[in-house]
């Protein structure tokens, strides 16, 4: 039975049910078909494939032109999860006109249903003109890897009145310039329950407590295949990555020693044909 595509509509109305919100991340095709198939919500193609899939040592060298490649490949693979694509750094710092034009590629070419920025107040006003060029905004605050280094490196943001202030403005700037939602990274759980009690729309929260109005995770975190590191916030719920390389050296292996393929793989011909050759 096909899946109803999300909306909208359906997770601001989770918000306001009290009904958790769940997204994850997809790179590709596959991933995004199993994403899908398990239910989540929101489909979140993030820059974070710099990393995980790229091999880039952060998310900074990421362009446009790759993040919608990967758009389309997840596009092809989701039925109903609601896809947002990431804006990679300086797609949408330049001018206002450059973020607009940059999101609609995200919708227009990849086929997204909205489009992600990181920053806080002062991204009000890119915020306002994309939302007003018809294309749906989910802000990020708190770290925002993009600019990691001008936070002092990747650190848990807001842990003091004073900054825990501005953020919740920020949140608040966001929420008024027309974002959808939010999402929050590395920000301590009581200052992030704050800003989801004062805001109408949703929050999802990385490393920000249980009390945000849903979670996103990194797909290659929760099931193991990224083993650079693996952050404070993350709960792995499998290990991939050690079984698919015991598979790859078992399958070195039978090749070497003439196990692999066997009869089983094989296309049979008659020995009277092959004569014939």
């Amino acid at each position: 039975m096909a899946r109803k595509k999300v909306t909208l509509a359906e997770l601001q109305g989770k918000k306001e049910a009290g009904e958790k919100i769940t997204m994850m991340t997809a790179y590709d095709c596959p991933g995004a078909q199993l994403v899908d198939q398990a239910g989540i919500d929101t489909v979140l193609v993030g820059d974070s494939l710099g990393m995980v899939v790229l091999g880039y040592d952060s998310t900074v060298p990421v362009t446009v032109d790759e993040m919608i490649h990967h758009c389309k490949a997840v596009r092809r693979g989701t039925e109903g999860a609601f896809i947002i694509g990431d804006m990679p750094f300086m797609s949408y710092h330049v001018s206002v006109e450059r973020a607009v034009e940059n999101a609609g590629r995200f919708v227009k070419e990849a086929g997204c249903d909205a489009v992600k920025l990181e920053g806080g107040s002062e991204m009000a006003p890119v915020v306002e003109a994309v939302v007003r060029a018809g294309i749906p905004v989910c802000a990020h605050i708190g770290l925002t890897p993009q600019t990691a280094t001008m936070l002092g490196g990747f650190r848990v943001q807001g842990k003091d009145a004073e900054s825990g202030r501005a953020m919740v403005r920020s949140a608040k700037d966001l929420e008024e310039a027309g974002a959808f939602m939010i999402v929050m990274e590395c920000i301590p759980d009581l200052l992030a329950a704050r800003i989801t009690r004062e805001l109408r729309i949703p929050t999802i929260g990385i490393g920000a407590g249980v009390d945000c109005d849903g979670q996103v995770l990194v797909y290659h975190d929760l099931v193991g295949l990224f083993e650079r590191f693996t952050p404070k916030f993350v709960k792995q719920y499998t290990n991939l990555a050690p079984l698919i390389r015991d598979a790859l050296v078992q399958y070195k292996t039978e090749v070497e020693q003439g196990a692999f393929p066997g009869p089983e793989h094989a296309f049979a011909m008659k020995p009277e044909e092959a004569e014939k050759i």
